[in-house]
């Protein structure tokens, strides 16, 4: 009884949150070692399709570095590094092409469907939704820095989108965007996706990956910080605590929250269900960033 009770007790507590946010868009990138595994795949799937049953516009973004190394080094291409972006040339982007929109995004939408729900791939092989252009960076002395067909998101198809929600499914988006040549440009999936929530003005963004959040001291894990604002977040950058591979996937939130997203959760998908437990109950379990 005493469980059942608590049961209870956890519905109650979310139903506040699933008034909140009906009908609102939650745009949830899915990368890192989070990819490779697949009970926790499965647990966020579940999670995704949870969050439309109860009214919410979950669409997906995602990446698959790993994936993407593993089909280079089967091809015999040694990867490029530049910047910390993935050199792309011919031969990368149809490798990055193929894991991304053929591989990946393909699973993905099978095992939805595998689980009852319906979801739509939305790539340049489908029906595209990420509209971009070539990605151009300086160096110290102020010099282009060639990074090949690597690009960023300028645009997206709304109403695309909107009318794909609007049907009860699910967008499925890898990062490979379009330009206005129709030529496929290799884009980093935490920046497409905050391009995406931004651009729809989502109620949320989430990235989800094997980190649990923004700690102060990596090596201990009570300095998690359950909720920070953007002028902290820009202090921890400032500062090095927020630093290498986290600064990117910040920064582009930070842009996103101030084009009008209302709040950046980052949560670990190796948690049986962080989704749910960050987005439907009052304390969460990563990190909150708001305005």
């Amino acid at each position: 009884m005493d469980e059942a009770i608590r049961k209870a007790q956890v519905l109650v507590e979310a139903l506040n949150w699933i008034r909140e946010f009906q009908g609102r868009y939650v745009v949830i990138k899915l990368g890192g070692s989070a990819l490779e595994e697949t009970e926790a795949v499965r647990r966020c799937l579940i999670d995704v399709l949870f969050m439309q049953a109860v009214g919410m516009r979950p669409i997906l973004v995602h990446g698959g570095g790993k994936a993407i190394n593993k089909g280079m080094e089967t091809a015999g291409i040694q990867p490029k590094w530049v910047n910390g972006r993935r050199y792309t040339d011919d031969a990368t982007l149809d490798i990055v092409s193929r894991v991304l929109a053929e591989e990946i995004c393909e699973g993905l939408v099978d095992e939805i469907r595998s689980l009852g729900g319906r979801a739509v791939p939305m790539s340049f092989r489908t029906q595209n939704v990420l509209i971009g252009e070539r990605l151009t960076m300086k160096g110290e002395q102020g010099e282009e820095i060639d990074l090949g067909r690597v690009g960023h998101v300028t645009d997206i198809n709304r109403e695309l989108l909107a009318a794909t929600c609007r049907a009860g499914a699910v967008p499925i988006i890898p990062s490979v965007a379009l330009d206005v040549a129709g030529g496929r440009l290799n884009v980093n999936a935490d920046t497409a996706a905050a391009a995406v929530a931004r651009l729809l003005r989502a109620e949320k963004l989430v990235f989800i990956s094997d980190v649990p959040g923004i700690f102060l001291d990596k090596n201990d894990p009570k300095t998690l910080q359950s909720n920070l604002n953007i002028p902290r977040v820009r202090e921890l950058i400032a500062s090095g605590v927020i630093a290498g591979g986290m600064v990117p996937k910040v920064e582009a939130a930070l842009e996103a929250l101030e084009a009008g997203v209302r709040k950046i959760h980052i949560v670990d998908a190796r948690i049986p269900h962080s989704l749910l437990l960050e987005i439907y109950s009052d304390t969460g379990i990563g990190t909150e960033i708001v305005m």
